[in-house]
């Protein structure tokens, strides 16, 4: 398909570099944003030394200013594919969750691609095309325990999904979420050291008895898997496909 520029939030690192690199690989210009401009550049570097194309801009998706002025601050590159992925994680019971933590997850989840969707919805019906990549979890289907801010948050991506695509019926803009059980992310190695001394058991526990216990598949997601899915919602064949919940759950959700 014909090349796309396509900015990943979060994409210096973990799930964000691992589809930028996919996406990079399948001839698509990409623009690696991150909270980290140094991280973001090496992982832009890291790219274009595969023979790949990619840049690096700094961005705090919890900062409507910063949000609102990407666009002109990329021209003359204009963004056809927004995938938003930056995301954090903090686990703990409601009665210890500090209120300022619990803001902060939502406005980096859950804000931030509404303001960032905002920001380049109007490029995108200029050119009638778009394509908008949620990167959603498991979690924003069922819940656990200890990550109500976090739950809260990718719960919130598909109802904001669902509107969206009723707001860009008329135009060929598409928007969804893709929503894996856990991958094997330094997000995720932080989560089993924290939930096991939640649980009060060991990490190897953590793994096998809270991650992957409710998998019938008892395996992490992959990056290619991840990969794979985005190149298939930003082609030409996916125009129809928009407001829905891509699950890799390895099965966790048919109970």
């Amino acid at each position: 398909m014909q090349s796309k520029n396509i900015l990943i939030t979060g994409g210096a690192s973990g799930i964000g570099f691992g589809i930028a690199k996919q996406l990079a690989s399948a001839g698509h210009q990409i623009i690696i944003a991150d909270l980290q401009l140094g991280a973001a550049q090496a992982a832009a570097q890291t790219l274009n030394e595969l023979g790949f194309k990619a840049s690096a801009i700094e961005v705090d998706v919890s900062q409507a200013a910063q949000i609102a002025s990407l666009p002109v601050q990329l021209l003359p590159l204009k963004i056809d594919v927004l995938i938003n992925n930056a995301g954090i994680q903090h686990v703990a019971r409601l009665e210890d969750f500090p209120a300022d933590k619990w803001q902060q997850l939502i406005n980096i989840m859950l804000v931030g691609p509404a303001l960032l969707t905002q920001a380049f919805l109007p490029s995108m019906r200029a050119q009638n095309y778009g394509r908008i990549i949620n990167i959603g979890s498991v979690h924003s289907l069922v819940a656990s325990p200890f990550k109500s801010a976090y739950v809260a948050a990718k719960h919130g991506l598909l109802g904001f999904a669902k509107t969206v695509a009723l707001e860009t019926g008329d135009c060929n803009i598409t928007i969804n979420t893709i929503c894996p059980a856990y991958v094997r992310t330094p997000l995720v190695d932080k989560q089993i050291a924290a939930q096991a001394i939640e649980h009060g058991i060991s990490e190897t526990e953590v793994v096998n008895k809270i991650m992957l216990e409710p998998m019938p598949k008892k395996a992490f997601i992959e990056m290619d898997e991840l990969g794979a899915t985005a190149a298939f919602l930003i082609a030409d064949t996916a125009r129809n496909i928009t407001a829905q919940t891509m699950v890799l759950d390895g099965g966790w959700t048919a109970r």
